[in-house]
């Protein structure tokens, strides 16, 4: 019971950063249930039965607010759904020794991409409101969802910072779009892994806790969007995986520095690496704050300077139109 109670609060927690951040629900729980010691397919097979769910409740929170754009939706969602069925075939062939370093592999790549993208690299505003192409929508889809399937997680940690990179969307649409699109990609995962595993390792009171986990913060998350910092959370985020999934796999027969003062050394390191990571963010955010106020406020100076010379015109160009008329009235006469 214990168990299903924590499965429960980090399906809410993943739900939260996921719904807030677009990303992170699926390398979250596949992290956790990695670590106490689930079959790789397996665990991403639960993850994916479990977020048939919390994204059908995700889209439809970030629908009602208005975040979503089904367009980019319908674009990357669909080849995101023959990507993942690809991915979960492939993980199911692998032997579980294997996948496991592997799959940590995988999710450690995407943990340092967010930790580094969110933490050095602002938002571009400069293509805002510009059409997301589908050439470019096509193939980020498949990728994504291959690597959502093999490695547990990777929707939103592809297809986020894609997004986000690319500038032509709001940071709330580009989450909202994902974070519905995704459901389409849960679906096909979870077919992929029953079609080849059947039910075998997943077990239904896992996703049944993780799921009512994320059912309770898909809507918290859905308006937490507009209000949370990507940047701050993005760092964040990012450091927890790293960290978690290099114990992963320097504990691994792969590597064999588990329990060596190696190990301590490696993860201390990352830890200070992580905290460093935030601070900067936390930084950077302030700065970006300051500097979009100081632009508002220049922006509001020149319009009322703008509407003053206006009103100080006015009444001369009146002045000149009616002596006007008055001087044809004359002539006329």
């Amino acid at each position: 019971m214990p168990q299903l109670v924590l499965l429960a609060v980090v399906g809410l927690a993943a739900q939260l950063v996921d719904g807030a951040l677009g990303m992170a629900y699926g390398v979250t729980s596949t992290t956790l249930l990695l670590a106490i010691g689930t079959n790789p397919a397996a665990a991403s097979a639960t993850v994916h039965l479990a977020e048939i769910g919390t994204t059908l409740a995700s889209g439809l929170s970030h629908w009602r607010f208005g975040n979503v754009d089904w367009k980019v939706v319908r674009r990357v969602g669909v080849p995101g759904a023959i990507g993942a069925f690809l991915g979960a075939t492939v993980l199911s062939r692998l032997a579980s020794d294997a996948a496991a370093p592997v799959m940590s592999g995988i999710l450690l790549a995407l943990g340092t991409y967010i930790l580094i993208r969110f933490t050095f690299k602002g938002l571009r505003k400069d293509r805002l409101g510009q059409p997301v192409r589908k050439r470019f929508l096509t193939p980020l889809g498949l990728v994504a969802g291959f690597v959502d399937a093999t490695g547990g997680g990777g929707w939103g940690p592809v297809g986020t910072p894609a997004l986000l990179a690319s500038g032509r969307m709001e940071p709330r649409k580009v989450i909202g779009s994902i974070d519905t699109s995704e459901f389409l990609v849960a679906i096909a995962a979870s077919l992929g892994f029953l079609l080849s595993l059947g039910s075998q390792g997943i077990d239904a009171a896992w996703v049944v806790a993780l799921l009512i986990g994320g059912l309770i913060a898909a809507p918290i998350a859905a308006w937490l969007v507009r209000l949370i910092p990507p940047r701050i959370l993005g760092s964040a985020v990012g450091g927890v995986i790293v960290l978690t999934n290099t114990r992963t796999i320097i504990r691994s027969d792969w590597v064999g520095l588990a329990g060596t003062p190696a190990q301590a050394w490696i993860l201390g390191t990352l830890a200070v690496v992580w905290v460093g990571a935030v601070v900067l963010s936390v930084r950077a955010y302030g700065r970006d704050k300051v500097a979009d106020e100081l632009a508002a406020l220049t922006e509001a100076t020149v319009v009322d300077q703008a509407t003053v010379r206006d009103h100080a015109t006015a009444p001369d160009e009146a002045g000149a139109a009616t002596a006007s008329r008055e001087s044809s009235a004359v002539a006329t006469h």
